[in-house]
C-alpha cells in the first residue's frame, strides 16, 4: 500500500464506518489480523454496534505494516458483497454514497412507520440484491424468532448502511409491488439530487412518490434482467441486461436487417428499439457518426418515448433531441437534425421537412424506426415518408438509405378472409417499409411467456331496456324537427331537395342517422335558388333543423350506453348554450318544444325502474372484481368522449362503486360536440392512473389502445366497444399483470360475432407471419420488389395526370347562410400554406373574438377569430393573425361553399389542396396602399 492510499483511506474513514460490518469481512481477513484482534472487533460490534466496530477495525487496518493488506482488504469487500465500498475505494469518488445520505436520513425519520407497517419477508425478495446475504439471513432469523416488527427493524438498520447506488429505489418498487401503503411515505425522485424532508407532522406533506418515465414497457415489469428501476438507467458501464427474447427481437436488426418486429404490447418492444439504437450506434468506425431517427404518432407516444430514449442514450454520451407539432413552428428542423444523434419525431414533421427542402434526403439518416408500423398505409405520414424513400432507391440514386426498423403488436390483416390474402396484405405491408424479414419470438416462447401474460377474454351479452320511456319522448321530438325540416321543402312546391328532404329508414339514436345529418348539411351548403335570400333562409334553417337532430341523436346513444340522466343534462347544456346565443326564432321554437318535455323527461330520468341494465351490468363486474382483488387496476374503453364522462359521473355517484376513483383519458382533436383533452391534461391522467393507487380506474377513449404506456392492469373493460383485429390486439395488451380479464360487455350480439372474428383474424394472422417466415429469403425480397415497382408505377401515373388550373372566377359563401364573402381572384397565398383575402371590403363580411388560444410561430401571431357578420350566423369562417407587419385574415376553406360565378354551380371542398383554382402569391406591395388607408383611418379616429 503506498502512502497516499493510507492517507486516503484515513481520509474517508468516516463514509466506510458508516457502511461496513466488519463481522462480514473478518474470515476473508485471516492473514493480517491476529485472532484476539478478531474476537475485539466482534465484542465492540456486540456491545457497542457496527459502527463502534468499523471504526476499531480501521484503525488496526491502518496500522498494519504487511505486504498486500490492501489488496487483501478490497478483495475481502468484493467477496462479501460491498461492491459498493469497493468501486468507492478503488476510485477514490465517494460521490455515489455521499447522494445515498439524504436516503438514509429519511428513513430514519420513517423508521416508526417502517417497522410497524411492513412486512420484511415479503419484499425482501425483491431488495436482497442491496443487501449483504448475511444480513438476508439474519433479517429472516430476527423476523422468524422475534417476530415481524423487529425483522422490519434490522431491515432497516441494514438498509442504512447499504452501499447500492439503487437501493432506495429498487426499496420503492418493492414497496408497490407489495402494494404497500408506506410507499406514499417513502420518496424517490427522477434523478434526485437534493430529497426535500419535512417532519411527518408537517401538513404539506401529504404524499410523496415516484416519478415514473413515459416508457411502452418499462423496466420496473421486469422487462429485462437489470434489477434497477425504470427511472434510473444504468451508466454506460453497467448496460441493461435484455432478456433472451428480446435479444432474439433485436439481432436481425442489428445485423443490418431492415426488419418489422412484431411482439405483444408489454413485452419491452421500446427496450430492443434502445437496444437496436445502441448496437447501430456503436458499429460506425473512428470518424463517421450514424443519425437515428424515431417515428411516434401520437403526441402522448412521442413525450413518452422522448422520455425514455433521452435517459438511456444521454448517459452514453449521445444527443437526444425531438421536435412535435406542438413546437415544430418555433425550432430549426434543420438544426436540430443536424446537431443530435437521435431524433425523435411525429412523422408529419418529416414530411413536410422533405416537402420544403428543410432535410434535402432521407440518406442523412442511418436508421429509421418507425413505432407503430402497421400505420404505414393509404396517405398515413408514415406511408408519404416511406414513398420518399423507394422513390429514391427505385430512382437508382447513388445515395446510401437508412435501415429500416418498424415495431407493432399486429401487423394486421386489411380485409383479407383467408391466409392467402392476408399473406398479401403482410407482404405489402412489408414492401412498403422496405422489409424482408419478419421478426417474432419463437425461440424463447417459454421465457416470453413468463413476462407477457395475454388476459383472460370474456364475452358477456346483456339485455337493452325492454321499454324506453325517454327515447319515446326524445324520438318523439326529432320527428317534430325532422317535420318542420321536411315542411321548408313543401313551402317551396319543389322536388329539387327530394332526395335530401327524404326522411326514412333512419333509426333514431344510431351512427347512421349521424351520418344521415352529415350528408343533409353537406348538400345543403350547395343547395342553390334564384332567390338568393330565399336560399340563405333555407340553408341557415335546414342547418339549425339538423345541428338540433344530431344533439338528440347524441343524447339517445348516451342513455342507451349510461343513464338518461346524463343524456338530459347533456341536452340540457346544449339549449342552454343555444339561449346564451343568437336566439333566432327557429332555435326559440325548438327550445320551446324541448322545454315543454322538460318536466315529463326529469321525471322518466329519475325513475330507478328506468335504470340502465348495462350498467347494472357493469357495476355487477366492478364489484366482483374489486371484491376478489381490492387493488384492481381496471381501464374501461368506450365509443365516444360523451359517454367518458357520463360514466365517469355515474361511478362518482354510485354509492355500490365508492371504492372507485375514476380518471378519464381522451383525444386531443376537436368534434363537433366537444373539445379534446389537451396535451398536458392527459399527461396529468397518465400520471395519476400510474403513480396515485387511489386512481384505480382509467376511462378512455381510443386514444389509450394504441402505444401509450399505461400502468400494469389486471382488468380491461369493453363496453360496447369494438374494433379491427389490431385495435383488439392493442386493447387487450392493456391488461398486463397476471391473472387479467378482458371483459366485452355489449347488448348486441353483431359485436359479438365481428369480436369472435377478430380473434379468428388473430390466428390468420400468426399462421401467415409463420409462413412468411419459412420463405426463402431471397424470394420474399423478389416479392417485395415486384410490389414496389407496380405500386411506383401507379403512383407515378398518378403524378403525371396533374389536375388543370381551373382560372375562371369564384365566389366564396358562408356555408351557413349563403351570405358572399369574396371571389377566388381575392385570395392570397401566404408562404404556401395559407389563404388570406385582400379586398377591403372583406373586412365588413366578417367579426372577430379573442382566439382561446393566441400563439406566435414563425413570422405569424394568431391574435383572434373569425366569424361571419351576419348576427343570425355567426359561422366559423377561420383566424385572425399578424404576418410581419400586416394583420391579415386566413380563412379555411372548408367554411365556405364556392360558386362558379358563369354557371352558378356550387361545390363544397374540405381542404385547399383540392380546390385548384390559380393561386395567386401574396405581396406585400399589394397590401402597402390598403395599410396605409387603414393608418389614415386609425389617425382620422384619434383626432
Amino acid at each position: 500500500m503506498t502512502a497516499e492510499q493510507r492517507r486516503n483511506l484515513h481520509a474517508f474513514r468516516g463514509y466506510v464506518s458508516k457502511i461496513l460490518d466488519p463481522t462480514y469481512i473478518l474470515s476473508y481477513m485471516t492473514p493480517w489480523f491476529r485472532d484476539d484482534v478478531v474476537q475485539r472487533i466482534q465484542a465492540e460490534k456486540n456491545n457497542k454496534g457496527p459502527m463502534e466496530a468499523a471504526s476499531l477495525f480501521l484503525q488496526v487496518l491502518l496500522e498494519l505494516q504487511e505486504e498486500g493488506w490492501f489488496r487483501g482488504f478490497l478483495d475481502a469487500l468484493h467477496q462479501a458483497g460491498y461492491s459498493g465500498l469497493c468501486e468507492a475505494i478503488e476510485s477514490w469518488d465517494f460521490q455515489k454514497i455521499e447522494k445515498l445520505e439524504e436516503y438514509r436520513l429519511l428513513l430514519k425519520r420513517l423508521q416508526p412507520e417502517f417497522k410497524t407497517t411492513i412486512n420484511p419477508k415479503d419484499i425482501l425478495p425483491e431488495i436482497s440484491g442491496c443487501l449483504i446475504s448475511q444480513e438476508c439471513e439474519e433479517i429472516i432469523q430476527i423476523s422468524s424468532n422475534k417476530g415481524l416488527m423487529a425483522g422490519a427493524e434490522k431491515m432497516t438498520e441494514c438498509l442504512l448502511r447499504s452501499d447500492k447506488e439503487n437501493w432506495p429505489k429498487t426499496l420503492k418498487l418493492a414497496l408497490e409491488k407489495e402494494e404497500s401503503k408506506f410507499s406514499e411515505l417513502w420518496m424517490v425522485e427522477k434523478g434526485a439530487e437534493n430529497v426535500q424532508m419535512k417532519d411527518l407532522e408537517d401538513d404539506e406533506m401529504k404524499t410523496l412518490d415516484i416519478q415514473i418515465v413515459y416508457k411502452e414497457e418499462p423496466e420496473n415489469q421486469n422487462l429485462s434482467q437489470n434489477p434497477c428501476p425504470s427511472s434510473e438507467v444504468p451508466p454506460a458501464y453497467s448496460p441493461l441486461k435484455p432478456r433472451n427474447f428480446q435479444l432474439e427481437l433485436a439481432l436481425p436488426a442489428q445485423k443490418g436487417k431492415n426488419t418489422i418486429i412484431c411482439a405483444p404490447t408489454g413485452c419491452g418492444k421500446t427496450f430492443v428499439a434502445l437496444l437496436i439504437c445502441e448496437h447501430h450506434l456503436k458499429q460506425f468506425p473512428q470518424g463517421r457518426k450514424g443519425k437515428v431517427v424515431f417515428f411516434a404518432v401520437q403526441l402522448p407516444l412521442y413525450e413518452q418515448q422522448k422520455s425514455a430514449f433521452s435517459e438511456y442514450f444521454e448517459r452514453l454520451g449521445y444527443k437526444v433531441s425531438g421536435i412535435s407539432g406542438e413546437i415544430a413552428d418555433s425550432v430549426s428542423v434543420e438544426q436540430i437534425v443536424e446537431n443530435n444523434d437521435i431524433i425523435i419525431l411525429t412523422p408529419q414533421i418529416l414530411v413536410n421537412s422533405l416537402k420544403d427542402g428543410t432535410i434535402p434526403s432521407l440518406s442523412i439518416f442511418t436508421l429509421m424506426i418507425f413505432d407503430e408500423c402497421h400505420n404505414t398505409n393509404k396517405n398515413h405520414p408514415y406511408n408519404m415518408i416511406m414513398f420518399n424513400y423507394l422513390d429514391q432507391k427505385l430512382g437508382g440514386s447513388s445515395d446510401s438509405l437508412p435501415q429500416v426498423v418498424g415495431l407493432t403488436a399486429s401487423v394486421g390483416v386489411g380485409d383479407a378472409k383467408n391466409e392467402a390474402e392476408a399473406t398479401e396484405y403482410i407482404c405489402r405491408l412489408c414492401a412498403s417499409l422496405d422489409t424482408s424479414v419478419l421478426t417474432t419470438v419463437r425461440d424463447n416462447l417459454e421465457e416470453l411467456e413468463e413476462v407477457f401474460y395475454k388476459p383472460q377474454k370474456l364475452f358477456r351479452k346483456v339485455e337493452s331496456r325492454t321499454t324506453d320511456k325517454f327515447k319515446c319522448v326524445i324520438s318523439q321530438l326529432m320527428a317534430e324537427t325532422e317535420a318542420l325540416a321536411k315542411s321548408i321543402f313543401e313551402e317551396l312546391g319543389t322536388v329539387t331537395l327530394e332526395n335530401l328532404s327524404r326522411i326514412q329508414n333512419r333509426n333514431f339514436g344510431t351512427q347512421k342517422y349521424e351520418q344521415w345529418i352529415i350528408a343533409v348539411q353537406k348538400a345543403c351548403m350547395v343547395f342553390q335558388m334564384p332567390d338568393k335570400d330565399e336560399e340563405s333562409r333555407i340553408c341557415k334553417a335546414l342547418f339549425l333543423y339538423t345541428s338540433h337532430l344530431r344533439k338528440y341523436n347524441d343524447a339517445l346513444i348516451i342513455s342507451e350506453d349510461a343513464r338518461m340522466k346524463d343524456a338530459l343534462n347533456y341536452l340540457k347544456n346544449f339549449f342552454s348554450n343555444v339561449r346564451a346565443a343568437g336566439f333566432d326564432a327557429i332555435e326559440q321554437d325548438l327550445t320551446q318544444r324541448f322545454e315543454e318535455k322538460l318536466v315529463e323527461l326529469e321525471d322518466i330520468s329519475v325513475d330507478p325502474s328506468n335504470e340502465n341494465p348495462k350498467l347494472k351490468d357493469l357495476c355487477f363486474i366492478l364489484q366482483e372484481e374489486y371484491h376478489l382483488n381490492p387493488e384492481t387496476r381496471t381501464i374501461l374503453f368506450v365509443k365516444t368522449r360523451a359517454l367518458v364522462d357520463a360514466l365517469k359521473k355515474w361511478i362518482e355517484e354510485n354509492p355500490k362503486l365508492s371504492l372507485l376513483k375514476p380518471c378519464i383519458l381522451t383525444g386531443r382533436g376537436r368534434t363537433n360536440q366537444t373539445m379534446g383533452m389537451t396535451l398536458p391534461a392527459q399527461k396529468c391522467a397518465l400520471d395519476a392512473f400510474r403513480t396515485n393507487r387511489d386512481s384505480n380506474i382509467l376511462i378512455a377513449t381510443s386514444v389509450a389502445d394504441e402505444g401509450i404506456d399505461i400502468a400494469q392492469c389486471n382488468l380491461v373493460i369493453l363496453y360496447e366497444y369494438v374494433g379491427n383485429v389490431i385495435k383488439m390486439i392493442q386493447t387487450r395488451g392493456r391488461g398486463r399483470a397476471r391473472g387479467s380479464k378482458c371483459f366485452l360487455l355489449t347488448s348486441n350480439a353483431d359485436v359479438i360475432e365481428k369480436e369472435q372474428l377478430n380473434i379468428c383474424k388473430e390466428k390468420m394472422m400468426n399462421d401467415s407471419i409463420s409462413s412468411l417466415q419459412r420463405w426463402n429469403e431471397a424470394v420474399f425480397k423478389e416479392k417485395i420488389h415486384q410490389i414496389q415497382v407496380q405500386e411506383k408505377l401507379i403512383r407515378d401515373n398518378q403524378g403525371k395526370v396533374k389536375p388543370v388550373v381551373d382560372k375562371n372566377n369564384k365566389k366564396l359563401l358562408c356555408g351557413k347562410c349563403k351570405t358572399f364573402a369574396c371571389y377566388t381572384a381575392d385570395i392570397r397565398v401566404v408562404e404556401e400554406c395559407h389563404f388570406t383575402v385582400v379586398r377591403d371590403a372583406f373586412r365588413e363580411c366578417f367579426v372577430t373574438k379573442s382566439h382561446p388560444s393566441p400563439k406566435k410561430f414563425g413570422n405569424f401571431e394568431k391574435k383572434s377569430k373569425i366569424f361571419c357578420a351576419r348576427k343570425d350566423c355567426l359561422h366559423d369562417w377561420g383566424i385572425h393573425m399578424t404576418y410581419r407587419t400586416f394583420e391579415i385574415p386566413v380563412i379555411k376553406i372548408g367554411s365556405f361553399v364556392v360558386e362558379d360565378v358563369a354557371t352558378g354551380a356550387q361545390t363544397l371542398y374540405s381542404k385547399w389542396k383540392d380546390f385548384n383554382f390559380e393561386k395567386i402569391p401574396f405581396d406585400a406591395a399589394e397590401m402597402s396602399a390598403g395599410a396605409q388607408d387603414l393608418n389614415l383611418q386609425a389617425m382620422n379616429g384619434l383626432e
